[in-house]
This record gives C-alpha cells, structure tokens and sequence, in this order.
C-alpha cells in the first residue's frame, strides 16, 4: 500500500509540475516573443504579467463551447482529451532524479520506472494523430480537414528520423530504460550523439507542429488548421497538449542526449537531480521560442521534402555509423571479460 500511495503521489506531482508548466510556457513565449520583436509583451495582469494564463484560463472557461451544425459531436469532443492525455502521459515515463531507497524498496524519480520507456513515449507520440485527425475530420470543414491530413502526413514523416535518433541512443547505451541511459553517458557521449541531439530537436519542432514547421495550423492558408471550429476549453485544450508534448519531448531529448538529471555533485546530493534537469528544459524551451520567432514557415513541399530526403538518410547513416563503431567495440570488451573472468577463476583455484 505504501508503494501505491508513492505512485498516485508522484502522478500528482507530474501532473501538476506539466499543466502548470504548459499554461505558463504560454507568458514565457510572449515575453521572450515580444522582447526578439522589441515590443512590450504581456505586463496587464499581475506583475510583470505572470497572471495572465490564470486570466486566459478562466476566460476560456467562460466561453460558449460551439460546435459546426453537420459536425460528430462525440468525436468532436473526444479528439481534443486524446490529445492532452497523450501530451500529458509521456511525462510518466522520464526520470527526474536517481533513484532512491525508502524503507527497503528502491525508488525511481519517475512515475513509472518502464523498462521500454522510451517505446511508451513514441507510442504516445503516435497516438497524438488519432486526435489531430478525429478533431479535423469531425469539424464538417475542408480547411480543418486539409490542415488534419496535413499534420499525420508530417508526424508519421519525421516520426522516422525521431525513431532512428532514439535508436542511436540505445545501441550507444545498450538499454531502453531510461535511468540507464542516463547513467551510461560519459564524457565523450555528447560529442558522440550530438548530431542525433540536432536531428531530434529538428523533429521535434515538426512532431509538435512548431514555427517553422507549424503547416497543419497555417492561417494564411487553412485559418486555423484542425482546430479551425474549436471554441473556448476544447480549443485550449489543443495547445494545452502542444505545450505538454514540448515538455516532454525536450525532457527526453535531454534525457537520451544531454545526460538527464546528472550534474555536479549529484552523486553526493541527489535531489539536485531535478535541479538539473529542469534548468536544461528551461534552456530547450527558450530553443522552441527562439526558432519560433527567428525562423519563417516552410512551404509543405519543402517540409515534406526535407524530412524524406534529408534528415531520414543522414541520420539511417550516422545510425549505421555508431552501429559500426559499438559493434567494433563490444566484442573487444566481451574478450576483455571473459579474460577477467578466467584470470578470477584461476586464483582462486589457486
């Protein structure tokens, strides 16, 4: 009972920790926006305007929930919950911290310690789809269809790429769990993987529908893309999740790439584990902002092409080149074992 009681309090605290930090990711991206525009920014509600996502939240609450004559209701209503449950799931699965132990069990900082983690979280990723797709095809509106083709053809697209980086992280680890990941990164891993890092956070931007890659929601063409004839909290609740899957997916880029909650000292003080790790997803975020306020849109053409034809082939043979490398070296270390072993063995008979 002790062990369910740690579970439901960690959910809690991720859950918490996620919406809390998706409704401000929206202040934080005014304020870095307006400052690359040289503009004021939010600075009407509250100091500094750091109650305006409590203001945008009730306000959204407020408003009549509006949904096209022609359009399926139930579908309508279920696509957006799919998305934020998916955006807010994958979360679960990242380690915040070394694992500790409490009254004889060992306790990881995850909410759940998966031994496939990381396939929990593309599978998330994946589902994320089904909502995009649901919420344009039931809307009754091409636009909001165009724009919900638009974004399964990109996800299932860079979701390749995305894939191969991971696939990179465990050949070089030798495990899908991610607290091992974590532990196994030496020095040289981020010279290493670094080119995977850059892959992975170009995928990324198109995963979440983020500027420059953010077609499905293009105004200049479809108004608003999937989410076209969504009102009040179900409209919130589109970029509640867009905001949760940055989170989460920088935090496991951070986690395959940039040694996760590992610092100095964390050996010795383990709760600055999610120090760490959340200064590293502050830096990310600000990345999400930056590119959105640097970059222009891609013509769909150019976004298709440029996931198909470059980033898949360059990362299959860098992917391949690690392969290569680690194969090289396994077997040397598996000699080097058996040696150890043998020589063990010996002076003990001895």
């Amino acid at each position: 009972m002790n062990l369910l009681w740690i579970i439901v309090i960690k959910a809690l605290i991720a859950f918490v920790v996620v919406m809390g930090g998706a409704a401000y990711m929206t202040w934080f991206e005014r304020v870095v926006i307006a400052r690359i525009q040289d503009r004021i920014g939010p600075n009407r509600v509250g100091p500094r305007g750091l109650l305006q996502p409590l203001a945008d939240g009730v306000k959204l609450l407020l408003k009549e929930d509006i949904v096209p004559e022609r359009a399926d209701r139930k579908i309508h209503t279920l696509a957006p919950i799919i998305s934020v449950a998916c955006g807010l799931a994958g979360i679960a699965i990242i380690p915040f911290g070394p694992p500790f132990v409490w009254n004889g069990y060992v306790i990881p900082l995850a909410v759940s310690g998966s031994s496939v983690g990381i396939l929990v979280i593309l599978a998330l990723s994946s589902i994320m789809v089904y909502a995009v797709v649901l919420s344009g095809w039931s809307s009754a509106n091409k636009y909001s269809l165009f724009g919900a083709l638009r974004a399964s053809a990109q996800m299932i697209s860079y979701e390749l790429a995305m894939g191969l980086c991971v696939v990179g992280a465990v050949i070089m680890a030798g495990s899908m769990e991610l607290t091992a990941i974590v532990e196994a990164q030496e020095w040289w891993w981020p010279i290493l993987s670094f080119p995977l890092l850059c892959i992975f956070m170009i995928t990324a931007l198109a995963e979440t529908n983020r500027s420059p890659f953010d077609l499905p929601e293009c105004e200049s063409e479809l108004i608003g893309g999937f989410h076209t004839e969504y009102t009040g909290m179900k409209f919130a609740m589109f970029f509640l999740a867009e905001y949760a899957a940055m989170i989460t997916i920088s935090a496991l880029a951070i986690t395959l790439f940039l040694g996760g909650y590992m610092g100095p000292m964390v050996e010795q003080y383990p709760a600055l584990g999610p120090v760490y790790l959340v200064l590293k997803l502050t830096i990310f975020m600000f990345f999400f902002v930056w590119v959105r306020g640097t970059l222009p849109r891609f013509r769909y053409d150019q976004l298709m092409a440029f996931g198909w034809k470059v980033l898949l082939p360059v990362t299959l043979i860098y992917v391949l080149f690690i392969s290569v490398i680690f194969a090289a070296i396994s077997p040397a270390n598996h000699l080097a074992s058996v040696e150890t072993a043998k020589a063990e063995v010996s002076h003990g008979m001895h």
